[in-house]
């Protein structure tokens, strides 16, 4: 118990989350490849349900590293480009035990801030979340009992995604398929 108590807290110290992430980067660098964690900062949750049984959550964040929204004048308003980066769902207990799904969808920050001042873009923001979990994680999602959750800022426990970049000129990936890091 001791050990495991002792594993805990050094997961937990940010100073060694911090050492960790520097390590997984040096090694991906070797690789030819950068490595940029993408920490999400808590923006607001979606609640639905997943294949009409399943309760989920979309927690929809925000971090500067992912592009910024664009809007591109049309014909009886605007045409948005909203970029994200979405992580894979994860499984956690809720209360009573129940397991629920969580999904981080992340915006840049003036996403969320436009979201904020108007109900229209924030609509936009929520179907966008929800399309993109749909279309990577191949699930259906119920879009009509998709509701925000009031006071509500991020469910589950905050996991940092990684974004993997080739770089140029870098090595190519070991031709051996023991390698204990992922393929990119």
């Amino acid at each position: 118990r001791a050990l495991f108590a002792e594993y805990a807290a050094e997961l937990a110290d940010p100073e060694q989350r911090k050492l960790y992430e520097e390590e997984v980067a040096a090694l991906e660098r070797e690789r030819g490849v950068e490595v940029r964690f993408v920490h999400p900062e808590a923006g607001y949750v979606l609640r639905t349900s997943q294949a009409g049984s399943r309760r989920c959550y979309l927690n929809v964040c925000s971090n500067p590293q992912v592009g910024a929204p664009q809007a591109r004048p049309e014909p009886g308003g605007h045409r948005w480009a909203l970029p994200y980066s979405l992580a894979p769902g994860r499984e956690e207990l809720g209360r009573g035990g129940r397991r629920r799904l969580v999904y981080d969808v992340v915006f840049h920050p003036a996403a969320l801030r436009l979201a904020a001042r108007s109900a229209r873009f924030r609509r936009l923001l929520s179907d966008t979340a929800l399309e993109a979990v749909e279309r990577h994680c191949a699930v259906q999602l119920d879009r009509a009992n998709a509701t925000v959750l009031r006071g509500t800022k991020y469910k589950g426990v905050p996991q940092a995604p990684v974004i993997r970049t080739p770089l140029p000129g870098g090595p190519p990936p070991p031709p051996d398929d023991d390698s204990p890091l992922p393929p990119f």
